[in-house]
């Protein structure tokens, strides 16, 4: 299928209109950021700063649970970071460890009793979990655990594995913790506390990102490297893909108990839910945003004056694609950012109400003038399609939309909220049939060599290793409901950091 169609028709494409009657909601939704920190005394405060550096990976709720070497302590609330977070309460979470945890639910309900950090007390004293991913066969082993006596709290994907390292006859928490992963399949990246620890695991095929930092002697662990910006923390590594990681009294140790698989951390991670200023396993996301944008202006040209980004996540890709026209970019869409969860809207009915509510035109930019739209996406075209009004309302003579990614087909199971399959544009309407929806004079995509060549420039673009699947239908974990793997032994056991 092409991605590029291009031609002056104001036809409406046939069967899109049942898709443009969907839900409003018309961008894949963030997934969870998790923010964790070992032997200093303001952890409480500390996390409350990285995780409201992580705001944007979930806001639905947020908690932050620590640790004085006695008992865990824990707060959590529906909302964002800094409503929840007082001076008073972050005071009653004492303690020189600790995990914290944003959340937007993939799996589970957005409920009060979803709200991560999970905190338990069992066998072998205090656990809390944070927990950034999706398990494709937790349905599958809730059933399990259920029949066989499991009374279960919540209804998170992520109180499985507490159930799991519960049961298991483990003599260490460690040995406990992987044999419940073990059991579990999909995309996580956790945070476990402890009285006495901190350790972080990473799933063998690394869907989801996690950092490790240093601040003097402390240790952090960080969804996204932003996290650490914020406390001035040094970044070290990346988690790699099947790594534990443990920090207690003796240092920090790192584990490979699982077998080895290909990597494959989330693509969308780079075009759309990390935050620009954040590295992503060794790849800076403001400059291959900007070679998205690049490539994109090479694959796909307009005939056009200016340039402008729809804000927030497309505007790097838009500095490169105006740098490889060599037409200038404008501030033409100017987003507001402090539009809340829930709105009223007036008796009388406006027009695209809720697109305005987030953005407005900047008319100077575009009156009189051939407008190049740069996006990062288009899920079901609605929101689309209202932007491309907006453009034209405030003057522009051409509207031609570029998106910095594939078309999105599939939705994903690892993590990330995604409409469903029929839900999705692309997945039952060629290049032309969306161009004439969103009422472009031209759309183009830009290719999936493109996208991997702009990601790892450095790499084969067969080797650039990366799930692809919303955009090719290849998933690297199946969602396996008869399958029994048999656990190894776990000893390979190297020490490093």
């Amino acid at each position: 299928m092409s991605h590029y169609s291009g031609t002056h028709s104001r036809m409406s494409a046939k069967g899109c209109d049942a898709v443009g009657q969907a839900s409003a909601r018309d961008k894949f939704r963030e997934e969870c950021g998790i923010f964790g920190i070992y032997g200093h005394p303001e952890a409480a405060n500390l996390t409350y700063l990285g995780l409201h550096a992580l705001q944007h990976r979930g806001q639905e709720s947020a908690g932050i649970a620590t640790t004085d070497g006695t008992r865990i302590y824990r707060h959590g609330a529906m909302g964002l970071v800094n409503d929840i977070f007082t001076p008073q309460i972050l005071e009653r979470l004492p303690g020189d460890m600790a995990i914290g945890h944003n959340r937007y639910s993939t799996t589970g309900q957005s409920l009060p009793e979803n709200i991560q950090p999970i905190t338990v007390t069992y066998s072998r004293g205090g656990l809390a979990i944070a927990h950034n991913g999706n398990l494709v066969n937790a349905q599958q082993v809730r059933q399990d655990l259920e029949e066989s006596g499991a009374i279960f709290q919540s209804s998170s994907d992520t109180e499985v594995i507490i159930h799991l390292i519960a049961r298991s006859r483990g003599s260490q928490v460690l040995d406990r913790l992987v044999e419940a992963l073990y059991q579990v399949r999909g995309a996580y990246s956790l945070l476990f506390l402890t009285e006495k620890r901190i350790i972080a695991a990473r799933d063998p095929r690394g869907f989801r990102p996690l950092a490790i930092g240093r601040m003097g002697d402390a240790w952090v662990f960080t969804s996204e490297t932003c996290g650490l910006d914020l406390i001035e923390a040094q970044y070290v590594r990346d988690v790699s893909p099947g790594e534990v990681v443990m920090v207690d009294k003796e240092g920090i140790t790192s584990f490979f108990p699982f077998p080895k698989m290909k990597a494959s951390p989330c693509i969308f991670e780079f075009i759309y839910f990390a935050r620009p200023d954040s590295i992503i396993d060794g790849t800076e996301v403001y400059e291959a945003r900007k070679r998205l944008g690049t490539k994109l202006a090479r694959e796909a040209p307009a005939p056009a004056d200016v340039v402008i980004p729809v804000p927030d996540s497309g505007v790097p890709a838009a500095i490169g694609y105006a740098q490889g026209m060599g037409i200038p970019m404008e501030w033409g869409l100017i987003r507001n950012h402090y539009v809340g969860r829930t709105f009223i809207e007036p008796s009388q009915s406006i027009r695209h109400f809720g697109v305005k509510l987030k953005l407005n035109t900047c008319r100077k930019a575009i009156q009189g003038r051939r407008v190049v739209l740069i996006d990062d996406s288009i899920v079901r075209g609605t929101t689309s399609r209202k932007i491309v009004k907006m453009v034209r309302d405030a003057g522009a003579t051409e509207v031609h939309l570029r998106i910095s990614s594939p078309p999105t087909v599939n939705p994903c199971y690892y993590g990330i909220d995604t409409p469903t399959h029929q839900e999705l544009i692309a997945s039952s309407h060629d290049v032309e049939e969306i161009r004439r929806y969103v009422t472009a004079d031209s759309l183009g995509y830009l290719s999936l060599e493109g996208l991997r060549w702009a990601l790892r420039p450095d790499q084969p673009l067969d080797a650039a290793g990366f799930c692809e699947a919303c955009f090719s239908g290849d998933y690297p974990v199946p969602f396996p409901r008869d399958q029994d793997e048999q656990m190894t032994l776990w000893s390979q056991r190297i020490t490093h950091v």
